[in-house]
């Protein structure tokens, strides 16, 4: 794998294998109880915490293990801490704030290269959202970015990048389903940086059960458009 799609964590259409596990920060410990007081279960709490455009702060972190990276095919890991905070807007409308702040363990991408670690390159999502769902569903628009903030530059893109993104999901009983789609384009950056232009697709399931447990799966699915045919 050569640096500039390590770089970007963008092999062909791969998965990812996702850990997910959810932390909530004294904000969203202090709004969750506010809304257990008002009658809200653990299990609705639990419904609230797995939608990513939830009218509650939340402080999520995603833990993504990535097989075969570099010349040496070892382990790559990625810590996403995921702050969501909503902002109201007027009665009929959210404006939902969500950060990525990535930090890397990344293997060597050279043969006589070195292990790096720190900070990657942060992404912040901003989605307007409907206070009310759509026909039963609950959805979000609206932009998202990444700003060049790695520590090392094994770490970052060295691009400016924005575009769209979109959430849908609906809660049907035990079920939470959706997904949420990205696609961003560098507009400006490092000149000695390839362009970005990468897709992002993430489907979501949870089947909850009594007492706030469940089980969920998230596979993250990215795509590099400016790869090569066959490699993108």
């Amino acid at each position: 794998m050569d640096e500039r799609r390590a770089i970007c964590g963008l092999s062909a259409l791969r998965l990812a294998v996702v850990v997910l596990g959810s932390l909530a920060g004294m904000a969203a410990l202090a709004q969750a109880e506010r809304q257990a007081e008002r009658g809200q279960d653990v299990g609705d709490l639990a419904k609230a915490a797995q939608n990513p455009i939830a009218d509650m702060i939340s402080l999520p972190f995603q833990n993504n293990f990535n097989f075969n990276v570099g010349p040496h095919k070892q382990l790559q890991n990625i810590l996403n801490i995921q702050p969501v905070v909503p902002i109201s807007l007027n009665q009929d409308w959210n404006l939902i704030t969500r950060w990525i702040a990535p930090v890397i363990a990344q293997p060597p991408l050279t043969i006589t290269g070195d292990r790096e670690f720190g900070l990657g390159d942060i992404n912040p999502s901003f989605f307007f959202s409907p206070k009310q769902p759509t026909h039963g569903i609950i959805w979000g628009v609206g932009p998202t970015f990444v700003f060049p903030t790695g520590t090392n530059k094994t770490l970052t893109q060295g691009k400016y990048s924005m575009g769209p993104t979109f959430v849908a999901l609906t809660i049907q009983g035990p079920w939470v389903v959706g997904a949420l789609v990205n696609n961003v384009w560098s507009f400006t950056g490092k000149s000695n940086r390839p362009d970005v232009n990468q897709m992002l697709l993430q489907p979501f399931v949870n089947y909850n059960f009594p007492g706030g447990w469940y089980l969920t799966s998230s596979p993250i699915i990215t795509a590099n458009w400016e790869g090569g045919h066959g490699d993108r």
